[in-house]
């Protein structure tokens, strides 16, 4: 785990927060402790990668109100809930909000460090996607209109041809546009760009390209739309004929 990543522990019981945090720094995880959930709430901030573990029951607010305050405000932190009255319908309720794990009281020091673990590896991957995400999103922001709708075009394996009859226009001028879509994404190859289109949500495009399936005109701009000219199946899903209707 990253040195930055820290536990956050939330919990009414002082004796047993101060216990908690002692055995999570002894195995070398950053923590802090917080008497009431509204503490917490004053001090967390979405840029803080961590987890929080709570407890159900508290005064004021309780653990499960405390995981919906973090939703209504967009703060989506790995959670992992401790309880010493089991409650299946209360352990439902917060797995559906995205909680981690659910440990009743009294539990080892093994099952919360393991499932602390679980949920800084959780939050390192989803912070790895957001950032990944957010640097393919600049990328997408610098295509002009026509070099998005070209490469929404090409990962739904389009040829250049089919494109330049599309947007009327010549299939140099779709090359120059390509080249520059390619460029500015920083994709080396079709399949980077694919990967990259996924993860920019484009997904109906690129799902349909990694099928070799013809996407519906939904998913291309309004431009495309007007030809009347039916567009025909990807080249990855024409089929070739049979080897025996071959003739010599």
């Amino acid at each position: 785990m990253t040195q930055s990543a820290t536990v956050h522990v939330v919990d009414d019981d002082c004796a047993f927060s101060d216990a908690l945090v002692l055995a999570l720094q002894a195995a070398n995880f950053a923590a802090n402790a917080y008497r009431d959930a509204q503490q917490f709430l004053d001090a967390y901030r979405c840029d803080m990668p961590g987890c929080l573990v709570t407890d159900v029951r508290m005064p004021s607010m309780s653990g499960l109100e405390l995981q919906q305050h973090l939703l209504d405000r967009n703060m989506r932190i790995p959670t992992i809930f401790i309880t010493g009255h089991g409650e299946v319908a209360m352990s439902v309720s917060a797995f559906k909000r995205g909680a981690v794990d659910f440990l009743e009281k009294p539990f080892t020091t093994v099952a919360i460090l393991q499932s602390v673990r679980d949920a800084l590896r959780r939050d390192a991957r989803t912070r790895r996607v957001e950032t990944e995400r957010s640097i393919l999103d600049a990328r997408c922001a610098r295509l002009s209109a026509r070099e998005a709708r070209v490469m929404s075009m090409v990962i739904s394996d389009w040829s250049n041809k089919e494109i330049a009859r599309a947007l009327d226009i010549s299939p140099r001028t779709v090359d120059h546009h390509r080249a520059h879509m390619m460029a500015k994404m920083g994709a080396r190859s079709l399949a980077d760009l694919i990967l990259m289109g996924v993860a920019s949500g484009r997904e109906e495009m690129s799902v349909h390209a990694l099928r070799g399936q013809a996407p519906s005109a939904a998913a291309f701009p309004a431009e495309v739309a007007p030809n009347s000219s039916p567009r025909p199946a990807p080249r990855s899903a024409r089929r070739w004929p049979a080897a025996d209707s071959i003739t010599r």
